[in-house]
């Protein structure tokens, strides 16, 4: 874990503090409701649906039980027993009172938290791998960088007022785990021929209205030289990013009209004016940085652990292991995925018992921290082999040892409608019904790996341009119908190398955006929809080795399609459209 300094600690309860007082004359009317947005906006705080809404930063995922602890007590206290990762690595609470958010606030302030720019049009939360330190395949550790990005970003009186909300991706291994081909920049660490260590910059990827892959604008900036680049890239997007139409607001747009050469030519004229200047890192500077975290002691030379005895034993643990369970870079170790995907539970929730119960195996069995991922679920990143056994029997005993990381029912599912104001359709009660479809675990594992997202809008927060599925809610004359998509991707897979020899090559790390597959559908035939999609690939697929994503690639839409657009469901809702 990250630990406050003094000036850190002092930020927050300042921002505290001013946060009161401006709540406090927004309430007595002394501030109107166009002086309070920004306001409360850069302080985590949007009104939604039926409540307030208050988003919660997790510095790039990263959270001690203290803190999850603290977020149960936010729970059962002000709000309604419960929280909701999302895909940014935040916690969103969904039903507090205006009047005690500044309350929240300062509890969140005694365990080095806060809402701080997790809204408004600024540089939100940076992310990163959710395996972040112990993976195996890691160049470097990206928590750092992060950490330096945070402090350079973090109320920077240049960037409080963009034109949109700006997010950064961090990915510090060779295979990218953080989606950085669909932020507005991603990072990805890399080495040159001489072994110094740089990164690869893309810019101008994102999802919502108009799905864009970020151009790879700089293949090697050098790693001192990290955060004047990144300032250069926003002081054009600054001067340049549209204001008067916030649809266009976005780099995506300005980096795609621009065209990504020029871009990247203003970018360079900006940066000769900032390199070696007083951003430029120093050894000494990340290290000090990196000094405040606080880190695992590993026990060295632990032996492998075979666990086929008890994965033979047990087939309930067998399935745990298989897609729950992950390698670590240090031998005896491994990470372990807590899945939030149980079916009828909303994805991504978690109960202010369940907050508590994590917080005790943290401290048990992971050295008190865990990580938060993008497909909203917790990670224990260093449980000894020895114990997973006892900590899946702990977790199972809680309905928390849902065995379905990388498959279908491991959905991504905004709020949707139930809860967003800008939603089309509701997106959880669609989860839910293809989670109990495929409720079958022989038959899930027969399926393999399979990513499937679901957004309530054409915002993406549910991420559905890049599942390997994707599905959005969209309005017809006020009623709710789902748009199907087919062959996204966050990053190209494990051990598939990027060709970088194109400077301005579309797709960090190898991502891509889904394709529409044709007309929508309604909530009733898309658990059809996603069962037919899922037989055309089992009869399409050269081997069980093949995955969903490989085959979509392969043979294109078309043999999907005519399946799809064949079937009984869809001949009911063409007739009643008159198609």
């Amino acid at each position: 874990m990250y630990n406050y300094t003094l000036a850190d600690q002092a930020l927050v309860d300042q921002r505290v503090a001013q946060f009161r007082d401006q709540t406090r004359r927004f309430l007595s009317g002394e501030l109107s409701d166009d002086d309070f947005r920004p306001l409360r906006l850069q302080n985590g705080l949007y009104i939604q649906r039926h409540a307030p809404m208050l988003r919660v930063a997790i510095p790039y995922g990263l959270l001690a039980s203290r803190q999850l602890r603290t977020f149960a007590t936010i729970a059962r206290r002000w709000d309604r027993g419960y929280g909701h990762f999302s895909t940014r690595q935040n916690i969103q609470f969904n039903w507090p009172e205006l009047k005690d958010v500044p309350d929240i606030l300062a509890e969140l302030a005694k365990v080095q938290m806060h809402a701080i720019q997790t809204s408004g049009n600024c540089i939100r939360n940076t992310t990163t791998d959710h395996f972040a330190g112990v993976a195996p395949d890691e160049l470097v550790d990206p928590l750092v960088w992060c950490e330096v990005i945070r402090q350079w970003s973090t109320l920077h009186p240049e960037f409080a007022f963009l034109p949109r909300k700006f997010k950064i991706a961090v990915s510090g291994a060779t295979h990218d785990r953080a989606a950085v081909g669909v932020h507005d920049i991603g990072l990805q660490a890399v080495h040159n021929d001489a072994g110094e260590l740089g990164f690869r910059v893309w810019i101008g990827g994102g999802l919502g209205r108009t799905p864009v892959l970020g151009s790879l604008i700089n293949p090697f900036v050098p790693w001192q030289h990290l955060l004047s680049y990144l300032e250069a890239a926003l002081r054009v997007y600054n001067l340049h990013g549209r204001r008067d139409n916030k649809y266009k607001a976005r780099i995506k747009i300005l980096v795609r009209e621009l065209k990504p050469e020029v871009y990247a030519d203003q970018v360079a004229a900006e940066w000769a004016h900032l390199r070696d200047g007083p951003t430029t890192l120093t050894q000494a500077h990340l290290d000090e940085i990196a000094g405040r975290f606080s880190r695992t002691v590993y026990e060295q030379g632990l032996p492998e652990v075979d666990l086929s005895a008890q994965t033979g034993a047990d087939p309930r643990f067998a399935r745990w292991v298989r897609t729950c369970v992950h390698p670590h870079r240090v031998t005896g170790y491994n990470a372990v995925t807590v899945s939030l995907k149980a079916t009828g539970v909303p994805p991504g929730d978690i109960t202010a018992d369940q907050m508590d119960l994590v917080a005790d195996l943290a401290d048990q069995y992971s050295h008190g921290e865990m990580r938060i991922s993008h497909e909203q679920n917790i990670v224990f990143a260093d449980v000894k082999r020895d114990t997973l056994h006892a900590l899946w029997q702990a977790l199972d005993a809680q309905g928390l040892a849902t065995p379905n990381i990388g498959m279908l029912t491991n959905i991504i599912c905004c709020p949707g409608g139930d809860f967003c104001a800008l939603a089309n359709a509701v997106a959880i009660p669609v989860a839910e019904a293809i989670q109990r479809r495929f409720d079958n675990l022989d038959y899930l594992y027969d399926v393999g790996e399979l990513d499937l997202n679901i957004s309530g809008c054409i915002n993406s927060c549910g991420h559905h341009h890049v599942g390997h599925i994707g599905i959005l809610g969209v309005d017809k004359a006020g009623e709710e119908w789902y748009q199907v998509t087919l062959g996204g991707r966050q990053s190209a897979g494990p051990g598939k190398a990027f060709d970088a020899s194109d400077v301005f090559a579309k797709g960090g790390g190898g991502a891509a955006i889904g394709k529409i597959i044709g007309r929508s559908f309604s909530r009733e035939q898309v658990p059809d929809v996603v069962e037919q999609l899922v037989k055309t690939y089992l009869t399409v697929r050269d081997s069980d080795a093949e995955r969903f994503i490989d085959v979509v690639e392969r043979v294109g839409l078309d043999p999907f399609k005519a399946d799809v657009y064949g079937d009984a469901p869809t001949r009911r809702r063409e007739e009643a459209e008159n198609v």
